[in-house]
Order: C-alpha cells, then structure tokens, then sequence
C-alpha cells in the first residue's frame, strides 16, 4: 500500500498524476502549507527535510519527484510511463529530470526574464511530441511545472508553442484531470 503526502498544485502533483496514470492503489494525505503541516514532528520523521512528495512504500518513506517517479516507472512497467530495457531512455529520462529539477523548477527565483529564458530552452529540447517520443514520467514532471507556469503568468501561446501543445495534451489524460479535480478541491495554496 502507498500513501502520498501530497500539498495540491506543488512538485508532488506530478507523483500525484503518476499514481493515477498507474492506477494502483494508494492513501493520499493533502497538506497545508498555511498549516505549516511539513514542519510537524510527525511529518519530520518521515522526511526531515520537510518537503513533498513524500511516498510511503510499505512503511518506508521516498522522497524527491524525480526518484519517486523513477521507482513508479521500474515497479509498475506495464503503465508503459519509461520504456522497458532501454538504457538510452534511462540516460534520457535522467538527463530531463536533472533539467527539469536543477534548472526549470528553481528558475522563477532568477526573475522572470531568466525563467522565461529557460522555458524556451525546454520549448526547443521538447520539440512537438513528447519528451521521449512516447509519454513518460518526463511528461509528467515537465507538465507540472509548465502547469504552474501557464496558470500564473498566462503565456502567449506562441512564446512556447511546443510547451502548450504538450500542455494540452497532457490536460486531455484522464489522470491529469483527475489529479486537477482532487488537489483543486482542496484548494491551492502557492503564490500566483
């Protein structure tokens, strides 16, 4: 059994959408970071570096999105999220999650003219398909971040085309839409 401790719209939405892509199974504790809920005692034990995603996998916490996407790809292979035996998809899907996690996710904090510099470096490496040629769990660590991307700042479509056909694509999966409908629910709480 798993269970997600989860904070809706933050980087645990892309292991959000990835449990439902999956289809197994799993407890889902939202947290508040009005609540300061990843700063209690009992959480700190869990992940002392009091972040989300954290994945308990039959007892035993992981962390980061990019390792918890990773092991739900190799656990659940029949989900077809990372081709099977393919070392040069496993060296591709490291290189976009470093990316992804080391240069995407911290480049708002640069100020939005070096973001939107970087958001066109992931246009161009994204291309028109997906980031792999087949989905995977580089879709969905990619889709979360442009997802915030495009509902705080609302860019032209034409800035990234490549990102908002990727967008749009990702919003017709069932487990996006369900994700969105679960974590909207409960209510965002990041700046815009």
């Amino acid at each position: 059994m798993f269970t997600l401790y989860f904070a809706p719209g933050s980087s645990s939405m892309a292991v959000h959408i990835a449990l439902h892509e999956i289809g197994v199974p799993f407890e889902g504790k939202a947290m508040s970071f009005k609540n300061n809920d990843m700063r209690s005692p009992s959480f700190l034990v869990l992940n002392p570096e009091g972040k989300v995603p954290t994945l308990l996998v039959d007892g035993h916490p992981l962390t980061e999105v990019a390792a918890i996407l990773y092991y739900l790809a190799r656990r659940f292979p029949d989900a077809a999220l990372l081709p099977r035996d393919d070392f040069q998809a496993d060296a591709q899907i490291l290189s976009w999650m470093s990316f992804i996690a080391s240069t995407l996710h911290p480049a708002r904090q640069r100020g939005l003219d070096y973001a939107r510099q970087v958001y066109a470096i992931a246009d161009r490496r994204l291309g028109d398909g997906w980031a792999l040629g087949a989905y995977s769990i580089a879709d969905i660590h990619l889709f979360r971040l442009y997802w915030r991307l495009a509902n705080s700042l609302k860019p032209s479509p034409h800035e990234f085309p490549n990102l908002t056909a990727h967008y749009a694509r990702m919003m017709a999966r069932p487990a996006v839409q369900r994700t969105i409908a679960i974590e909207s629910a409960i209510g965002y709480e990041l700046p815009a």
